[in-house]
């Protein structure tokens, strides 16, 4: 059954609308059909700076977009936006920081509505969406807010290493501070639920741990002795099958060998650079904890070569691909949870 994923348009300003028209006209699988919610002539303008010529369909909207999308076209649900119509390549410019808003405005409220069974993001520019008076400082903010989630969980995975993060956009010293016995249960237990809605029934979790060589029982930091080996007992107790803290020099490498389903970093960049060096462009990244299911290309807009059709679309390409494998025990895992 093919799984429906809707994609917002993204900054027009970026390379968003160019890595979409690609990955449309890539060799996806008949398990997508693709719903983007955008802007028709910015996306026809991108197929032609990426010398592709996927086929538009314009949907008629809200209630039929099961009944009218296929597989293998650009099924489109319009967002006319005139004041993008003057929009520069690679510049901050606030009308494309709201219509990339507004695009995901539109994706999040088909996904709680049951239409599409995945949202795949595209790049925003942080600046752009402070331009256009957007509250919200990025996409896990923004689906947080427009699905009433407390702290969504984030996911990195990269062929069949999966990564989530204790952390995400703090200083180091802070993320430090950050790694307490309380919130490391908490997310244990989140992320293990999390793993489970994806349709890994018995999953398991390693901890990294945040010294070298886990602080070598206290010789280089006491954060392994006094808070995550604890928090790791007592979730054990729980019956949740977690292990660590294990050295963060090894413990990706062993999961990519399937040790475990997933670890546990503890901040940004333990976990960026450890599933990054594994693949760049096909690390893709989950919002997880939310009724809805949120895949995501790892990049940004790339004002750099926006409009120069130099981009490469396998990011976004993948970010499909893994919303469609989910989407399915996505579904089935909410709807139990539910009844």
């Amino acid at each position: 059954m093919s799984a429906v994923v809707c994609v917002p348009m993204g900054d027009p300003a970026g390379v968003g609308p160019e890595i979409i028209t690609a990955a449309i006209d890539a060799p996806l699988t008949a398990k997508e059909t693709i719903v983007v919610v955008g802007n028709e002539a910015i996306l026809r303008r991108a197929s032609g700076i990426m010398k592709v010529s996927p086929e538009i369909r314009r949907l008629i909207g809200a209630g039929n977009i099961r009944a009218e999308a296929m597989p293998g076209v650009l099924n489109l649900v319009e967002v006319n936006e005139s004041a993008v119509s003057c929009f520069e390549f690679g510049k901050v410019q606030a009308a494309c920081g709201r219509v990339a808003y507004n695009c995901i405005q539109k994706a999040v409220a088909l996904a709680m509505a049951g239409e599409v069974d995945a949202v795949a993001t595209t790049p925003i520019n942080k600046e752009a969406l402070r331009a256009a008076n957007v509250p919200f400082i990025g996409h896990t903010e923004i689906f947080a807010s427009l699905t009433n989630t407390r702290d969504p969980l984030t996911m990195f995975q990269v062929h069949d290493l999966r990564v989530f993060f204790l952390t995400r956009h703090l200083s180091l010293a802070n993320a430090c501070r950050a790694v307490t016995k309380e919130r490391l249960v908490d997310y244990i237990r989140r992320c293990i639920a999390a793993l489970r809605q994806l349709g890994l029934d018995n999953a398991s979790l390693a901890v990294a741990g945040l010294n070298p060589h886990c602080g070598e029982h206290g010789l280089f930091g006491e954060e392994e002795v006094r808070v995550i080996e604890p928090a790791v007992a007592e979730s054990r107790a729980a019956g949740l099958n977690v292990v660590g803290p294990k050295p963060a020099d090894s413990v990706f490498h062993f999961a990519s060998e399937g040790a475990w389903d997933a670890v546990l970093s503890l901040y940004h960049d333990q976990g960026h650079i450890a599933t990054k060096m594994v693949d760049f462009n096909r690390t893709i990244s989950l919002t997880l904890g939310m009724p809805i299911l949120r895949t995501s290309v790892d990049h940004g807009t790339a004002f750099d070569i926006a409009g120069s059709g130099r981009v490469n679309p396998v990011s976004m390409v993948e970010a499909i691909r893994l919303a469609a494998r989910y989407a399915g025990n996505f579904r089935k895992n909410a709807i139990a949870a539910a009844q």
